[in-house]
């Protein structure tokens, strides 16, 4: 029996480390999702929702990696138990024998020693289910698949998921280039949601690289749905109404508007900037983002920031990860950031992600909000300040012997 859209269905949503709540928020605030929260959980969220609800998820989701619909669950104290676990589900309510197929596997504290072997055996279960039913077996590719299947092996047991997205959801179809140290879109639109910052309110990224903070807040602004120049894997699967997904994206087309506040991008290098420019006309905000060569560390803000009562400063300053590497010139690099923000942006607010968890202390500002993250492998901060005036801190200088 094929899935109706109106069945309700466990569902999970991995998100970066420390957005799991940041994303909660998120999808409570999603227009037409019905999706109850059953609980938040490291790196991601766990849901009950119908098949419409998934749709919207992938549609509006800006922090979410995928939306990962739950097809079973069992004890598992072996490689056996999970082919078996396999083989007893109903694929074919979700897709058919011509589809491509691929498994991925992901565990902690798994008495299982070799995930390739767990891959191979769930791949098995899942083409023997075919075989046994209709005599053919539907084919594996690595590249591409029409249809992915995720296992997760905790201490004791097994879950078996259909990924509903397909690619992961921060690849939104825009970027196809980056900077030398990209930041992920998900992470990107958690940093927005944690500082605070709100579309009505002007937004500038000092250190814009390939323009990721400011191209999430653009189409935040513009009430752009993220998921609106992508496609994804639910569209190969059974059970999901082609037109009211139609439905779903025509309305998420009609919701778009002009951004309220300027959005302004900044960087010193102009191969960045350009960059960033071919991002916004991809991503469809080349009309709400401004973009301005400057140095984030000396000169006069931009006109536009000068005017503005108040606003925020958002980024993700490119010194981060080489700051313990270069000693005193991060320290000296801080100082002056921190100098800079006080006097120029007196009365805004600022968000800087930084893989120096004592940053405070160069900068010179004391943070109201820290949150742990983490931009792939690095832990991070993100600091986020009132800024009021004050004199720069003075840079010790050596003393004479």
């Amino acid at each position: 029996m094929l899935a109706a859209m109106s069945d309700v269905h466990s569902l999970y949503l991995p998100c970066p480390r420390g957005l799991e709540q940041a994303l909660a928020e998120e999808i409570a605030e999603i227009p037409g999702c019905t999706a109850r929260l059953d609980a938040v959980v490291p790196a991601g969220v766990a849901l009950r929702g119908s098949l419409r609800d998934v749709m919207l998820l992938n549609l509006h989701s800006r922090i979410a990696s995928r939306v990962l619909l739950r097809v079973a669950q069992g004890d598992v104290g072996g490689a056996d138990d999970v082919y078996r676990l396999a083989l007893r589900q109903a694929w074919d309510r979700w897709f058919d024998v011509s589809r491509t197929l691929r498994v991925h596997v992901t565990a902690e504290r798994s008495p299982l020693t070799s995930l390739q072997f767990a891959t191979l055996r769930t791949k098995d279960g899942v083409c023997d289910h075919f075989r046994l039913h209709h005599g053919e077996r539907p084919s594996v590719a690595r590249d591409n698949p029409d249809v992915r299947v995720h296992l997760h092996l905790d201490a004791s047991r097994a879950s078996l998921y259909l990924d509903t997205s397909g690619e992961a959801l921060f690849k939104r179809g825009w970027r196809t280039e980056h900077g030398e140290a990209p930041l992920k879109e998900n992470l990107a639109a958690g940093l927005l949601r944690l500082a605070g910052w709100q579309a009505q309110a002007v937004l500038y990224d000092p250190f814009c690289g390939a323009g990721t903070i400011a191209i999430e807040a653009a189409q935040v602004a513009c009430r752009i749905a993220p998921g609106s120049q992508r496609g994804f894997g639910f569209e190969r699967l059974r059970g999901f109404d082609p037109a009211e997904w139609r439905e779903l994206r025509e309305l998420a087309l009609a919701a778009r508007r002009d951004a309220p506040a300027p959005i302004i991008a900044g960087d010193i290098d102009p191969r960045m900037l350009q960059l960033s420019r071919h991002n916004a006309q991809r991503a469809g905000v080349e009309q709400a983002l401004q973009l301005r060569q400057a140095d984030a560390l000396q000169g006069a803000a931009p006109l536009q920031l000068a005017a503005a009562q108040a606003g925020w400063v958002v980024s993700n300053p490119p010194y981060a990860e080489r700051i313990e590497a270069k000693g005193s010139q991060a320290e000296q690099f801080l100082t002056r950031l921190g100098a800079r923000l006080k006097h120029e942006f007196t009365g805004w607010q600022a968000a800087l992600l930084l893989a120096d968890l004592r940053a405070e202390r160069g900068l010179g500002l004391k943070a109201a909000r820290r949150h742990v993250l983490y931009n792939g492998p690095i832990e991070c901060r993100l600091f986020t300040f009132a800024l009021v005036s004050g004199r720069p801190r003075r840079t010790p200088q050596p003393q004479p012997a």
